[in-house]
């Protein structure tokens, strides 16, 4: 019988959390770093270099790569001859509460607080837990005397992407796939991986999907050798026919969308082939770690050397102030042109947008003025030390897509930042009011927060940090991805790729 001090498993699972927060895995960044060396497209090789520069700059500062520092999900493995014990004093804890007693001490630590974005009473009041708990537990009694522990950190932006389907037997997964791919937009913060449940029922194939993403990227290697089984073979079928969609990074239109594609299966009904696909944004946030009752384990840090050394070409961008920017200068910005952004930029997101449409339907007027003013939808994580703000990178646009028309119309604001595309009903607002839409790189928070000066709170302070900011921001990296007249990169560059992608050998 192994004895497990309670103190060792939750210490262990808070540094974990901690480690993830700042460490890239070693796979992602080489294999990122092999995808942007490669990559033909510009905006997609300006998206890869955002991304690469601010994981290194994490890595060095040890800051969250992204603001949306995920939902838990804990992965163990009990051995049978495993016993934990609390230490004098300590109350005796179950395994969820000792999860959920590591995520509270990794999202409140003073030295890099994570951003807690659990709500509780999600159906109704949504409440925020202000820790981060509870996190999604799983656990597999197993033989031997050690317990294993894989924990991730599930943003919400590629979480929301989830998708799950009830083939019949005679139905073609790949052509589900690459069906479904498309419909997720860019909210997922490609490039990334796809992890793909296949068997059992609805929700084991759900919970394979989720766990295939914890694997090490190995696709250069598997195309080496040669798939041999059945999951290998549609790994490498769907790796090649995703990345021929010509996606791209951040869905700018690109050589590269996924970096792997990860299966596993398991045996399913006769009747039945249940498909689940879960992608893996660009915040690759997991890590496994093993207690014997030795102690606390704590992860070793990577070599720097393992993160390529790269500079940020701002050279060609066109400086906009938005103090003075005017509707007739932002209707000459082309369609993927880069800007540095300077000046004064609001802020609000999902919850700050449904209470400001509810005052404008009852006729009140906002507690901010946006004329000719731009919105940035972000909840960024608290600063620390001497920060003005923490990470801050944008969220899925997409969300506010319904808010578009009322603001833009009896607000007079001039534009919108954020992630991702937006919808066909966004876009026309866009157009029809002379708007335009920007997005900041998914995947490259703490270099975002940089470029922020300054930061105070405006209004709705109730909502935390899906309240009302204004941030001072000096030379904020943004690509227009919606222009005046309606023009969307997401729709023009993804097709252009997929026409030039076409002679290209990808699995070379």
């Amino acid at each position: 019988m192994t004895i497990i001090r309670q103190e060792d498993f939750i210490a262990s699972v808070a540094g974990a959390l901690q480690y993830i927060s700042y460490y890239h895995p070693v796979d992602y960044i080489t294999s990122l770093a092999r995808a942007y060396e490669r990559e033909q497209s510009p905006a997609a090789r300006d998206a890869m270099a955002q991304i690469l520069i601010n994981s290194r700059m994490c890595a060095e500062g040890h800051r969250p790569i992204c603001q949306d520092t995920g939902i838990v999900n804990a992965f163990i493995k009990l051995g049978m001859d495993v016993r934990f014990e609390p230490g004098p004093g300590e109350a005796p804890m179950d395994l969820q509460q000792m999860v959920d007693e590591g995520v509270r001490r990794a999202y409140l630590d003073p030295d890099n607080k994570l951003r807690a974005s659990l709500q509780a009473d999600p159906a109704g009041a949504r409440r925020n837990t202000r820790d981060n708990t509870p996190a999604c537990v799983t656990v597999d009694l197993v033989r031997g005397n050690t317990v294993e522990v894989t924990v991730a950190a599930k943003g919400g932006g590629s979480e929301a992407k989830s998708k799950f389907v009830m083939l019949n037997p005679s139905d073609s997964v790949v052509d589900w796939v690459l069906k479904t791919v498309p419909t997720m937009g860019a909210g997922w913060c490609p490039p990334g991986i796809l992890g793909i449940g296949i068997g059992g029922t609805a929700e084991k194939a759900m919970l394979l999907a989720k766990q295939s993403l914890m694997d090490p990227i190995d696709m250069p290697e598997l195309i080496a050798r040669g798939p041999k089984t059945t999951a290998e073979k549609l790994r490498v079928e769907i790796y090649d026919k995703v990345n021929r969609l010509g996606i791209g990074a951040q869905g700018l239109g690109g050589l590269t969308t996924v970096l792997d594609v990860k299966v596993l299966d398991t045996p399913a009904h006769a009747a039945n082939l249940p498909v689940a696909l879960i992608p893996q944004c660009a915040a690759d946030r997991h890590a496994h770690i093993v207690l014997d009752g030795s102690g606390p384990v704590f992860l070793d840090p990577p070599s720097l050397e393992d993160w390529p050394k790269l500079t940020y070409d701002v050279s060609g961008a066109r400086r906009v102030n938005l103090d003075t920017v005017t509707r007739a200068e932002a209707a000459a910005w082309k369609p993927g042109e880069v800007l540095l952004l300077s000046g004064r930029l609001l802020t609000g997101r999902d919850a700050a947008h449904k209470r400001m449409s509810e005052m404008l339907k009852r006729g009140e007027k906002l507690p901010v003025d946006f004329r000719g003013r731009f919105i940035y939808y972000v909840g960024p994580v608290d600063p620390v030390r001497d920060e003005v703000v923490g990470p801050a990178g944008p969220t899925t646009a997409t969300r506010m897509d319904g808010f578009v028309r009322q603001m833009l119309k009896e607000t007079g604001m001039l534009g919108m930042i954020g992630k991702a595309e937006r919808g066909p009903e966004a876009i026309e607002a866009i157009r029809e009011f002379g708007a335009v839409y920007l997005i900041a790189i998914g995947g490259a928070a703490y270099l975002v927060s940089k470029a922020i000066r300054g930061s105070r709170r405006l209004a709705f302070e109730d909502l935390g940090m899906e309240g009302i900011y204004e941030f001072e921001v000096r030379d904020m990296p943004v690509t227009v991805a919606v222009d005046a007249h309606g023009t969307s990169v997401h729709q023009t560059g993804p097709a252009e790729w997929q026409q030039r992608i076409a002679g290209i050998p990808i699995l070379q």
